[in-house]
């Protein structure tokens, strides 16, 4: 039954955070620092869950083959390479070094 109890606290909880976004006026959103914080926002959360999915294995930090294809992720970010290629380059990197060790 607390499963139950949890779904409905989290529906109910996901309504009001729409309500209440519905609810903000809409000068609010026109200001200038709100339009900057709100296009950096997502830039921001994603580090944070790439950085969190890598580095994070429960409640510990690790530092493995992950780490390597982020790194030539990055790279091949840096290198001005397209999406798909970066990922390719990210997932052989990560494959070749858990091969290796």
């Amino acid at each position: 039954m607390n499963v139950w109890i949890a779904i409905a606290l989290t529906a109910v909880g996901c309504y009001l955070a729409k309500l209440l976004g519905l609810l903000v006026p809409a000068g609010a959103l026109e200001r200038p620092l709100v339009q900057r914080l709100a296009a950096l926002l997502p830039v921001a959360l994603l580090a944070a869950l790439t950085a969190q999915q890598t580095f994070g294995a429960g409640t510990h930090l690790v530092v493995d083959a992950r780490g390597a294809g982020l790194a030539a992720a990055a790279v091949a970010l840096v290198l001005r390479a397209p999406f798909l290629v970066v990922v390719g380059v990210a997932v052989v990197v990560t494959a070749g070094v858990r091969a290796l060790g």
